[in-house]
């Protein structure tokens, strides 16, 4: 039997961090310039049912029984088998590897969950529908962040802009005019779940300012679906700019992510704010297309140990 493979691309949050845990709106989409990919061959000479995992990237190769239930890859595959009822696998290697920084606010985890139940239920002759493949990848996704808001495994799953509050459908966005965003990542591993859950607690001290923030960046959101839908990206740099305003005031940024902000609207950047959890990871940048490039090394300049250039359409 040939070798089968999925993929998931990874995502960058446009607007709503945060305040999408509270039940505000999020804007996040795919960037198909990175992604996690997950191969199953079947394996003849091995003992029926017997599962090996391989992430070399992080050093992993194991069977799956040897894995702590709780580990996330061993998560994924047994919420995949008990999705499909499947009582015994036949004997195979599931390897994943990943170009997806890290802890880096860029989907990682969610990414290579969807990649393995996409291969595994593939595998196993029953491909699963996306709205499966999300809520199972969101299970996961719980173990890696506590409670997160579920946009990660949406975003990732459709591999489209989606427009999200959780706990109500999908609506995916129907971008009116492309627009080019500079990635900057700072380099700094930043895990989402420490930062929500600092976030939780400081909202649980001073819930009135706390959900005057989020209500502040659900607004913003609201605003950008409208540039988006409507093509003015024009709009959106200034949208930008007030969010990562509002994330500076909840304390989610950190001096490395300010000064690359800085750095991109100088180079000429219409808007730009951190992306993601913050204190670390990565921040986007809203850029005239014939400058990306240009902005892209001062980013650089500025300290950032990577860039990636995507067009959201």
């Amino acid at each position: 039997m040939p070798a089968i493979s999925a993929s998931a691309p990874g995502k960058v949050i446009l607007f709503g961090e945060h305040a999408v845990v509270y039940g505000r709106p999020a804007i996040a989409a795919p960037v198909t310039q990175v992604k996690a990919k997950a191969i199953v061959t079947a394996n003849p000479r091995g003992a029926p049912g017997e599962i090996r995992v391989q992430a070399p990237g992080v050093g992993l190769e194991s069977t799956l029984e040897a894995l702590d239930p709780a580990h996330p890859l061993a998560a994924a595959i047994q919420g995949t088998v008990y999705a499909l009822k499947v009582k015994r696998i036949p004997a195979c290697t599931i390897r994943i590897t990943s170009t997806i920084p890290v802890a880096a606010g860029m989907g990682s985890s969610a990414a290579v969950s969807v990649a393995v139940i996409r291969v595994l239920s593939a595998f196993l002759g029953h491909p699963l529908p996306d709205e499966k493949v999300s809520a199972l990848a969101y299970e996961v996704e719980k173990i890696h962040h506590g409670t997160p808001s579920g946009i990660d495994n949406v975003v990732v799953t459709y591999a489209r802009p989606v427009y999200f509050i959780k706990g109500k459908p999908i609506e995916v966005l129907e971008v009116e005019r492309a627009f080019t965003l500079v990635i900057g990542d700072t380099g700094i591993a930043s895990p989402t779940a420490a930062a929500v859950g600092e976030v939780r607690k400081a909202w649980q001290a001073e819930k009135s300012q706390y959900e005057a923030y989020f209500e502040s960046i659900g607004a913003i959101a609201q605003s950008a679906r409208q540039a988006i839908e409507s093509g003015g990206v024009e709009l959106l740099g200034p949208l930008m700019d007030a969010n990562h305003g509002v994330l500076r005031k909840i304390g989610v940024s950190c001096a490395e992510l300010d000064s690359l902000v800085v750095a991109a609207r100088r180079a000429g950047a219409w808007g730009a704010k951190l992306c993601g959890g913050g204190r670390g990871g990565n921040m986007i940048a809203l850029v005239p297309p014939a400058r990306a490039e240009e902005i892209a090394k001062a980013l650089a300049a500025a300290g950032a140990v990577r860039t990636i250039t995507t067009v959201i359409k």
